[in-house]
């Protein structure tokens, strides 16, 4: 037996309350460790889905489409829609509940949800490990797709990470192949997953409209940063609204393989010519790649189509703007996300470079103990530490006496060239950072080992010359067998490899 509509109304109310209730209690819990407030922001994003939820219930009973709830409080008042009495109603609805115990004697009672226990369940998120549970970005799939597509170039994983948001540094004609709008949509749908589950209180919706509407406005004035008018006014878009997508063949042998068929169905939908052989309209139909049809030569079109090719550049200047605007919006709503993702990105380039400077085992020894401070992390480490006397700060963040901080100099800077100019306050900490990942990092770049011969050494220039006067000096301690290999001839007489080599050849010995 359902139950009625006023009292439907009153329990959506209620649990719309309920949960209000549990967001405020979760959100007045400050969490101890990173793992533990991306949880409460799930729990809190799974409140407020069921609020909206519950919300969208109640609009519907209010609506009263059926009149229902209408019928229902006619009934309170003692009247009814057929003019019943109010007391055969009320025997009525008796007799309907009696019906219903009858028929399920032992019906189950619903209890309420612990709300306590709802506090500290523990949502289930997608990471993978790359990932980190939201600390870093997982992109190498897409770096493969762009080192392998035409548009992009051959290079490190660490510098495409400062390169997939620069989208206007790709010329145009390569931007407009089926090729380049496929990366872009996997690019944007990875971002939009990774920022909706590493900030689940975030509206991207919300995101997307207001970059959507600053986007038409700039649109409309031509000042999309890399879309500025390009290519807009010919519609030169190599024909893509053709049946073939010629971006995927580099000749006109590549089409005969797609069958004679094929071929004269896309030529007709470009008013050509479909007669010939299979090769000669897979060479008419490639003419078409490089070449707007409006400049083509007319002998290659099927008569009577002048006016069917005024329609079709028509059609497809106007796909090409529709495709270029799409395109383009898509890029600003990537570079978007992009800026809320910025510390993410700067963490992750961050990342991959500690890992190229450190071996399997150092990798696995840093991620236990990755692991372990992540189970043990305090928000001492993200609370702002209480100073009221403004004491210098010691190495592990904290507030130490100033005789102490002079004692070990931790308000001298020393900078380092080859880690990029990064500084290292007190000799402590600069001393470490030879042995650290960046200066590693620093070294290899540079082409030199990282021995004990370079410590102390902070200039490029200085590592250089350093590294030229090892490698002269190794070159004559090294043992050379052609002046130092001794040869004997028969009279006992001794000479090197080379006078030995040389008076053999000239018949003296």
């Amino acid at each position: 037996m359902s139950s009625t509509v006023l009292e439907r109304t009153r329990c959506a109310h209620e649990e719309i309350e309920r949960l209000e209730r549990l967001a405020v209690k979760d959100l007045q819990h400050e969490p101890s460790t990173t793992r533990e407030r991306l949880f409460q922001n799930h729990r809190v994003r799974g409140f407020v889905d069921n609020i909206i939820h519950t919300t969208d219930e109640l609009i519907e009973l209010y609506d009263d489409k059926d009149n229902l709830r209408k019928d229902e409080i006619a009934a309170l008042g003692g009247q009814t829609a057929s003019g019943q009495n109010v007391f055969s109603s009320f025997y009525d609805r008796l007799k309907e509940i009696r019906e219903y115990h009858r028929k399920f004697p032992v019906a189950r009672v619903v209890e309420a949800p612990d709300d306590e226990e709802s506090l500290k369940e523990e949502p289930y998120i997608e990471f993978s490990g790359e990932e980190a549970f939201g600390r870093y970005l997982d992109m190498h799939g897409l770096y493969n797709e762009y080192i392998n597509s035409k548009f992009g170039e051959k290079i490190e994983y660490s510098a495409y990470l400062d390169v997939f948001p620069q989208t206007h540094k790709i010329p145009l004609n390569l931007k407009l192949t089926r090729q380049y709008r496929e990366y872009l949509d996997h690019v944007l749908d990875y971002l939009t997953s990774f920022f909706q589950r590493t900030e689940p209180l975030q509206d991207v919706d919300r995101i997307f409209s207001k970059v959507e509407a600053e986007f038409e406005e700039r649109w409309a004035d031509g000042n999309v940063h890399g879309w500025e008018g390009k290519g807009l006014e010919n519609g030169n878009s190599t024909n893509q609204g053709a049946i073939i997508d010629l971006d995927y063949y580099d000749n006109a042998d590549e089409l005969v393989s797609l069958g004679p068929k094929k071929l004269k169905e896309a030529l007709a939908a470009l008013s050509l010519k479909s007669g010939g052989t299979v090769q000669q309209r897979a060479e008419r139909l490639f003419l078409t790649k490089h070449t707007p049809l409006e400049k083509l030569d007319r002998k290659h079109f099927a008569k009577g189509s002048t006016h069917v090719i005024e329609q079709n550049n028509a059609a497809t200047h106007s796909q090409h703007i529709s495709t270029c605007k799409d395109m383009a919006l898509t890029e600003v709503k990537m570079q978007r996300l992009c800026e809320l993702l910025d510390e993410t990105i700067v963490r992750t380039k961050e990342n991959v470079e500690k890992k190229q400077a450190l071996t399997y085992e150092e990798m696995e020894a840093e991620r236990e103990e990755e692991e372990v401070q992540a189970e043990s992390e305090s928000d001492e480490d993200e609370q702002q530490i209480y100073n009221p006397l403004k004491l210098p700060m010691g190495w592990d963040g904290k507030p130490i006496p100033y005789w102490l901080y002079k004692l070990h100099g931790l308000g001298q800077e020393f900078k380092c060239e080859i880690c990029g100019n990064h500084s290292y306050w007190g000799r402590r900490a600069f001393e470490r950072h030879f042995k650290e990942w960046r200066h590693q990092h620093g070294m290899r770049c540079l082409g030199i080992p990282n021995t004990k011969n370079f410590n102390e050494i902070t200039s490029i220039k200085e590592a250089k010359v350093l590294w030229e006067k090892i490698q002269e000096r190794q070159g004559v301690n090294k043992w050379r067998p052609e002046l130092e290999e001794e040869y004997e001839d028969k009279d006992g007489n001794i000479y090197n490899k080379k006078t030995f080599t040389d008076l053999r050849r000239q018949g003296l010995i």
